[in-house]
């Protein structure tokens, strides 16, 4: 896997009440899947972001097919996981597999 070669993640989250969504009385199981994609991908190297709505509105609006979408679909569209400038997933987080699948070159 060649996925640390100036790799670059980029995760456009739906609002959450904290940045990692990991907060409040009880934790979604798809965001500590999340988290642990992070941690891990972080590990190989990855440059990951992680960008909240309502904290970062410039990181959404700077990227024009995030901003697109996001004018299509709404809060619809969110998540959007972004690879290296490219849009790999809207509306549901990546598995750890898919992400390695993307940076790897793979459709």
């Amino acid at each position: 896997m060649n996925t640390a070669n100036g790799a670059k993640v980029e995760i456009f989250d739906p609002p959450m009440c904290c940045p990692t969504g990991l907060c409040g009385p009880t934790i979604d199981p798809v965001l500590l899947d999340v988290n642990e994609m992070v941690l891990k991908l972080r590990g190989q190297g990855v440059q990951v972001e992680r960008y909240l709505m309502t904290a970062q509105p410039q990181a959404f609006m700077a990227n024009p097919q995030v901003f697109q979408l996001i004018r299509e679909q709404q809060l619809a569209a969110l998540p959007i996981t972004v690879i290296n400038g490219r849009v790999i997933k809207v509306g549901a987080y990546p598995t750890l597999a898919e992400v390695q699948a993307a940076l790897d070159g793979q459709p």
